[in-house]
Protein backbone atom coordinates (compact mmCIF):
# COMPACT_ATOMS: atom_id res chain seq x y z
CA UNK A 1 0.00 0.00 0.00
CA UNK A 2 1.38 3.37 -1.00
CA UNK A 3 1.62 6.20 1.50
CA UNK A 4 -1.00 8.41 -0.17
CA UNK A 5 -3.41 5.47 -0.57
CA UNK A 6 -2.95 4.58 3.09
CA UNK A 7 -3.61 8.15 4.16
CA UNK A 8 -6.67 8.48 1.93
CA UNK A 9 -8.28 5.28 3.17
CA UNK A 10 -7.76 6.34 6.79
CA UNK A 11 -9.03 9.85 6.12
CA UNK A 12 -12.23 8.77 4.35
CA UNK A 13 -13.05 6.45 7.23
CA UNK A 14 -12.29 9.24 9.70
CA UNK A 15 -14.42 11.65 7.67
CA UNK A 16 -17.51 9.49 8.17
CA UNK A 17 -16.98 9.42 11.94
CA UNK A 18 -16.22 13.14 12.09
CA UNK A 19 -19.29 14.04 10.03
CA UNK A 20 -21.48 11.92 12.31
CA UNK A 21 -20.03 13.56 15.41
CA UNK A 22 -20.58 17.06 13.98
CA UNK A 23 -24.00 16.77 12.41
CA UNK A 24 -25.98 13.62 13.28
CA UNK A 25 -28.38 13.19 16.19
CA UNK A 26 -28.70 10.89 18.04
CA UNK A 27 -25.17 9.47 17.95
CA UNK A 28 -24.58 5.84 17.03
CA UNK A 29 -20.86 6.08 17.72
CA UNK A 30 -19.47 9.27 19.21
CA UNK A 31 -15.86 9.51 18.05
CA UNK A 32 -15.28 13.01 19.39
CA UNK A 33 -11.53 12.87 18.75
CA UNK A 34 -11.43 11.96 15.05
CA UNK A 35 -12.06 15.55 13.95
CA UNK A 36 -8.81 16.56 15.67
CA UNK A 37 -6.88 14.20 13.38
CA UNK A 38 -8.16 15.84 10.17
CA UNK A 39 -7.42 19.30 8.88
CA UNK A 40 -10.28 21.59 7.90
CA UNK A 41 -8.96 21.49 4.34
CA UNK A 42 -9.15 17.68 4.26
CA UNK A 43 -12.70 17.63 5.63
CA UNK A 44 -13.73 20.27 3.07
CA UNK A 45 -12.00 18.52 0.16
CA UNK A 46 -13.56 15.13 0.93
CA UNK A 47 -16.96 16.82 1.29
CA UNK A 48 -16.62 18.48 -2.12
CA UNK A 49 -15.49 15.26 -3.77
CA UNK A 50 -18.46 13.40 -2.31
CA UNK A 51 -20.88 16.05 -3.55
CA UNK A 52 -19.32 16.06 -7.02
CA UNK A 53 -19.75 12.28 -7.17
CA UNK A 54 -23.49 12.27 -6.52
CA UNK A 55 -24.26 11.22 -10.12
CA UNK A 56 -22.55 7.89 -9.46
CA UNK A 57 -24.58 7.25 -6.32
CA UNK A 58 -27.99 8.51 -7.49
CA UNK A 59 -29.08 10.59 -10.47
CA UNK A 60 -32.47 11.02 -8.80
CA UNK A 61 -30.96 12.52 -5.63
CA UNK A 62 -28.67 14.66 -7.80
CA UNK A 63 -31.73 16.23 -9.41
CA UNK A 64 -33.83 16.47 -6.26
CA UNK A 65 -31.16 18.32 -4.27
CA UNK A 66 -29.29 20.02 -7.13
CA UNK A 67 -29.40 23.37 -5.31
CA UNK A 68 -28.66 21.96 -1.86
CA UNK A 69 -25.11 20.62 -1.59
CA UNK A 70 -25.39 20.13 2.19
CA UNK A 71 -28.32 17.76 1.73
CA UNK A 72 -26.45 15.88 -1.01
CA UNK A 73 -23.49 15.41 1.32
CA UNK A 74 -25.79 14.28 4.13
CA UNK A 75 -27.49 11.76 1.82
CA UNK A 76 -24.23 10.27 0.52
CA UNK A 77 -22.66 10.08 3.97
CA UNK A 78 -25.68 8.66 5.77
CA UNK A 79 -26.83 6.26 3.04
CA UNK A 80 -23.58 5.00 1.52
CA UNK A 81 -20.56 5.87 3.64
CA UNK A 82 -21.32 5.75 7.37
CA UNK A 83 -23.88 3.08 8.35
CA UNK A 84 -21.58 0.07 8.59
CA UNK A 85 -18.46 1.77 10.03
CA UNK A 86 -20.50 3.54 12.72
CA UNK A 87 -22.59 0.58 13.84
CA UNK A 88 -19.80 -1.99 13.76
CA UNK A 89 -17.54 0.33 15.80
CA UNK A 90 -20.31 0.85 18.35
CA UNK A 91 -20.95 -2.88 18.56
CA UNK A 92 -17.26 -3.75 18.81
CA UNK A 93 -16.61 -1.30 21.64
CA UNK A 94 -19.70 -2.45 23.53
CA UNK A 95 -18.38 -6.02 23.42
CA UNK A 96 -14.82 -4.94 24.21
CA UNK A 97 -15.79 -2.96 27.32
CA UNK A 98 -17.71 -5.98 28.60
CA UNK A 99 -14.78 -8.29 27.83
CA UNK A 100 -12.43 -6.01 29.80
CA UNK A 101 -14.76 -6.41 32.79
CA UNK A 102 -14.47 -10.19 32.27
CA UNK A 103 -10.68 -10.15 32.36
CA UNK A 104 -9.36 -9.34 28.87
CA UNK A 105 -5.91 -7.78 29.20
CA UNK A 106 -4.93 -7.15 25.55
CA UNK A 107 -6.76 -5.53 22.65
CA UNK A 108 -5.42 -6.12 19.12
CA UNK A 109 -6.88 -3.79 16.47
CA UNK A 110 -6.28 -5.26 13.01
CA UNK A 111 -6.35 -2.49 10.42
CA UNK A 112 -6.41 0.25 13.04
CA UNK A 113 -6.15 3.26 10.72
CA UNK A 114 -6.98 6.41 12.69
CA UNK A 115 -8.62 4.49 15.55
CA UNK A 116 -9.09 6.63 18.67
CA UNK A 117 -10.17 4.11 21.34
CA UNK A 118 -7.01 4.62 23.38
CA UNK A 119 -7.54 8.38 23.56
CA UNK A 120 -11.26 8.25 24.24
CA UNK A 121 -10.76 5.86 27.18
CA UNK A 122 -7.70 7.06 29.11
CA UNK A 123 -9.29 5.64 32.28
CA UNK A 124 -8.46 2.14 30.99
CA UNK A 125 -4.71 2.71 30.77
CA UNK A 126 -4.03 0.39 33.73
CA UNK A 127 -6.48 -2.28 32.55
CA UNK A 128 -5.63 -3.02 28.93
CA UNK A 129 -2.65 -3.11 26.57
CA UNK A 130 -3.63 -1.91 23.07
CA UNK A 131 -1.86 -3.11 19.92
CA UNK A 132 -2.66 -1.28 16.70
CA UNK A 133 -1.73 -3.39 13.68
CA UNK A 134 -1.50 -1.73 10.26
CA UNK A 135 0.74 -0.83 7.33
CA UNK A 136 3.87 1.16 8.24
CA UNK A 137 2.74 4.10 6.08
CA UNK A 138 -0.64 4.26 7.81
CA UNK A 139 1.00 4.22 11.22
CA UNK A 140 3.52 6.91 10.29
CA UNK A 141 0.64 9.04 9.04
CA UNK A 142 -1.29 8.53 12.28
CA UNK A 143 1.69 9.33 14.48
CA UNK A 144 2.15 12.59 12.59
CA UNK A 145 -1.52 13.48 13.09
CA UNK A 146 -1.40 12.66 16.79
CA UNK A 147 1.66 14.87 17.20
CA UNK A 148 0.04 17.73 15.25
CA UNK A 149 -3.05 17.48 17.48
CA UNK A 150 -0.90 17.42 20.65
CA UNK A 151 -1.85 13.90 21.69
CA UNK A 152 0.80 12.04 23.65
CA UNK A 153 1.23 8.37 22.79
CA UNK A 154 0.51 6.61 26.07
CA UNK A 155 2.57 3.73 27.43
CA UNK A 156 -0.18 1.14 26.94
CA UNK A 157 -0.54 1.90 23.20
CA UNK A 158 1.73 -0.12 20.91
CA UNK A 159 2.12 0.22 17.13
CA UNK A 160 2.79 -3.01 15.22
CA UNK A 161 3.72 -2.60 11.55
CA UNK A 162 2.44 -5.58 9.59
CA UNK A 163 0.45 -6.46 6.49
CA UNK A 164 -1.57 -9.03 8.40
CA UNK A 165 -3.72 -9.80 5.35
CA UNK A 166 -0.66 -11.36 3.70
CA UNK A 167 1.06 -12.94 6.69
CA UNK A 168 0.18 -12.62 10.37
CA UNK A 169 3.12 -12.85 12.74
CA UNK A 170 2.53 -13.11 16.48
CA UNK A 171 6.27 -12.53 16.92
CA UNK A 172 5.84 -8.98 15.61
CA UNK A 173 3.35 -8.36 18.41
CA UNK A 174 5.53 -10.06 21.02
CA UNK A 175 8.38 -7.72 20.12
CA UNK A 176 6.08 -4.81 21.04
CA UNK A 177 5.09 -6.33 24.39
CA UNK A 178 2.25 -8.70 23.48
CA UNK A 179 1.95 -11.70 25.81
CA UNK A 180 0.34 -14.73 24.11
CA UNK A 181 -0.68 -16.35 27.42
CA UNK A 182 -2.97 -13.42 28.33
CA UNK A 183 -6.65 -13.29 27.41
CA UNK A 184 -6.94 -11.20 24.25
CA UNK A 185 -9.67 -9.43 22.30
CA UNK A 186 -9.28 -8.87 18.54
CA UNK A 187 -11.19 -6.54 16.24
CA UNK A 188 -11.21 -7.10 12.48
CA UNK A 189 -13.51 -4.49 10.97
CA UNK A 190 -14.00 -3.79 7.28
CA UNK A 191 -11.46 -6.42 6.21
CA UNK A 192 -13.04 -9.84 5.69
CA UNK A 193 -14.74 -9.06 2.36
CA UNK A 194 -11.41 -8.11 0.78
CA UNK A 195 -9.89 -11.51 1.57
CA UNK A 196 -10.72 -14.84 -0.01
CA UNK A 197 -12.46 -17.46 2.11
CA UNK A 198 -9.17 -19.33 2.41
CA UNK A 199 -7.33 -16.17 3.52
CA UNK A 200 -10.01 -15.44 6.11
CA UNK A 201 -9.76 -18.97 7.49
CA UNK A 202 -5.97 -18.81 7.63
CA UNK A 203 -5.97 -15.44 9.38
CA UNK A 204 -8.50 -16.47 12.03
CA UNK A 205 -6.56 -19.66 12.68
CA UNK A 206 -3.30 -17.71 13.05
CA UNK A 207 -4.84 -15.16 15.42
CA UNK A 208 -6.11 -17.78 17.84
CA UNK A 209 -3.41 -20.46 17.66
CA UNK A 210 -1.37 -18.79 20.42
CA UNK A 211 -3.92 -17.19 22.77
CA UNK A 212 -5.79 -18.79 25.68
CA UNK A 213 -9.40 -19.97 25.84
CA UNK A 214 -11.83 -17.12 26.41
CA UNK A 215 -10.01 -14.87 23.95
CA UNK A 216 -12.42 -13.54 21.33
CA UNK A 217 -12.94 -11.48 18.19
CA UNK A 218 -15.51 -9.12 16.71
CA UNK A 219 -15.65 -8.80 12.94
CA UNK A 220 -18.08 -8.01 10.14
CA UNK A 221 -18.70 -10.10 7.04
CA UNK A 222 -20.87 -10.09 3.93
CA UNK A 223 -23.49 -12.76 3.40
CA UNK A 224 -24.14 -14.81 0.28
CA UNK A 225 -26.25 -12.04 -1.30
CA UNK A 226 -23.34 -9.57 -1.56
CA UNK A 227 -22.88 -9.81 -5.32
CA UNK A 228 -26.59 -9.92 -6.24
CA UNK A 229 -28.23 -7.55 -3.73
CA UNK A 230 -28.69 -3.98 -4.95
CA UNK A 231 -29.69 -2.51 -1.58
CA UNK A 232 -31.37 0.78 -0.75
CA UNK A 233 -30.63 3.22 -3.60
CA UNK A 234 -28.30 0.58 -5.08
CA UNK A 235 -25.84 1.13 -2.26
CA UNK A 236 -24.66 -2.49 -2.01
CA UNK A 237 -24.04 -2.61 -5.73
CA UNK A 238 -22.29 0.78 -5.53
CA UNK A 239 -20.04 -0.50 -2.72
CA UNK A 240 -18.98 -3.55 -4.74
CA UNK A 241 -18.36 -1.44 -7.86
CA UNK A 242 -16.35 1.20 -5.97
CA UNK A 243 -14.15 -1.47 -4.39
CA UNK A 244 -13.43 -3.00 -7.80
CA UNK A 245 -12.72 0.41 -9.34
CA UNK A 246 -10.12 1.26 -6.68
CA UNK A 247 -8.22 -1.97 -7.30
CA UNK A 248 -9.30 -3.64 -4.04
CA UNK A 249 -12.21 -5.86 -5.14
CA UNK A 250 -14.44 -7.62 -2.66
CA UNK A 251 -13.57 -11.31 -2.79
CA UNK A 252 -15.68 -13.26 -0.34
CA UNK A 253 -19.11 -13.70 1.15
CA UNK A 254 -20.41 -16.41 3.47
CA UNK A 255 -23.56 -18.24 4.41
CA UNK A 256 -24.04 -18.45 8.17
CA UNK A 257 -23.25 -22.16 8.07
CA UNK A 258 -20.01 -21.54 6.18
CA UNK A 259 -18.98 -18.92 8.72
CA UNK A 260 -19.85 -21.18 11.64
CA UNK A 261 -17.80 -24.04 10.17
CA UNK A 262 -14.80 -21.80 9.46
CA UNK A 263 -14.78 -20.58 13.05
CA UNK A 264 -15.27 -24.08 14.46
CA UNK A 265 -12.23 -25.25 12.49
CA UNK A 266 -10.20 -22.55 14.26
CA UNK A 267 -11.53 -23.60 17.68
CA UNK A 268 -14.06 -20.78 18.03
CA UNK A 269 -17.76 -20.69 18.85
CA UNK A 270 -20.16 -17.95 17.76
CA UNK A 271 -21.26 -16.17 20.94
CA UNK A 272 -23.37 -13.55 19.16
CA UNK A 273 -24.42 -12.97 15.58
CA UNK A 274 -26.18 -9.80 14.35
CA UNK A 275 -27.99 -9.88 11.02
CA UNK A 276 -28.83 -6.64 9.16
CA UNK A 277 -32.27 -6.70 10.81
CA UNK A 278 -30.71 -7.13 14.26
CA UNK A 279 -28.23 -4.33 13.52
CA UNK A 280 -30.99 -2.00 12.38
CA UNK A 281 -33.04 -2.72 15.48
CA UNK A 282 -30.08 -2.20 17.82
CA UNK A 283 -28.46 0.89 16.26
CA UNK A 284 -30.84 2.61 13.82
CA UNK A 285 -34.37 2.18 15.17
CA UNK A 286 -36.62 5.27 15.21
CA UNK A 287 -34.19 7.54 13.37
CA UNK A 288 -35.59 10.39 11.27
CA UNK A 289 -32.56 10.80 8.97
CA UNK A 290 -31.17 8.57 6.19
CA UNK A 291 -29.11 6.26 8.41
CA UNK A 292 -30.11 2.59 8.32
CA UNK A 293 -28.40 -0.79 8.59
CA UNK A 294 -26.52 -1.83 5.47
CA UNK A 295 -27.94 -4.81 3.61
CA UNK A 296 -25.87 -8.05 3.45
CA UNK A 297 -23.47 -7.04 6.27
CA UNK A 298 -23.44 -9.08 9.52
CA UNK A 299 -21.46 -8.79 12.78
CA UNK A 300 -20.08 -11.67 14.81
CA UNK A 301 -18.57 -12.07 18.26
CA UNK A 302 -16.72 -15.41 18.40
CA UNK A 303 -14.93 -16.91 21.39
CA UNK A 304 -12.13 -19.48 21.62
CA UNK A 305 -13.24 -22.67 23.34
Amino acid sequence: MKKNESSLTSLISAFGRAYHCKYDTPKIFNDFITNDLMTEHEFSTISKNMIQGIQFFSKEISQRFKDNSDEILKWITQVQLSPTPLARAAYCEKVLLNEIMLGVKQYVILGAGLDTFCFRHPELSDNIEIFEVDHPATQAFKKTRLKDANFQILDHLHFVSMDFTKEYSVQNLVEEGFMPYKKTFFSLLGVSYYLTKEENASLIHSLFSNVPAGSSIVFDYADEKLFEEKGFSNRVQNMVQMAAATGEPMKSCFTYNEMEKMLENAGLLIYEHLSPLNIHDQFFRNRTDYLSAFETIHYIHAVKK
